[in-house]
């Protein structure tokens, strides 16, 4: 494998991590895209919470 760099290690231990190293090209896209899908929904649900209900109480 050879020398890594720190961000093609991390890219490693993901894919190792959640057995991405066996799927095709475009499995691994789907599954990146709904991963990041996800994210972006728990991402917007954190802020309106903190919109709601924390930043109300300071002003």
């Amino acid at each position: 494998m050879g020398e890594m760099n720190w961000i093609q290690r991390k890219i490693f231990l993901y894919n190792v991590t959640f057995g991405l190293y066996m799927l095709d090209w475009w499995e691994r896209c789907t599954f990146n895209i709904l991963l990041i899908v996800l994210m972006w929904f728990v991402i917007r649900y954190i802020t309106e919470f903190f919109r709601r209900y924390v930043f109300k109480q300071y002003m």
